[in-house]
């Protein structure tokens, strides 16, 4: 991927096996080290483990990748 910047939804719709938020912080978490510098988040993920700060923790896989 070459892109500078990625839309949370085009993660979420390129990555149909995701079926959790846990699937998708990891997802997330490679996406900085594919070329991608910004990550825009344009939806809340509707996966019943989302948790109430899920923004916090996509901006920190994003960031800081998998952990």
């Amino acid at each position: 991927m070459s892109d500078s910047k990625i839309f949370l939804s085009d993660v979420i719709t390129r990555n149909p096996w995701v079926a959790s938020f846990t699937d998708l912080l990891a997802v997330v978490g490679k996406q900085g080290s594919m070329g991608v510098i910004m990550l825009e988040i344009d939806l809340k993920p509707e996966f019943p483990d989302t948790p109430r700060n899920w923004e916090t923790l996509i901006e920190s896989a994003f960031t800081w990748g998998e952990k």
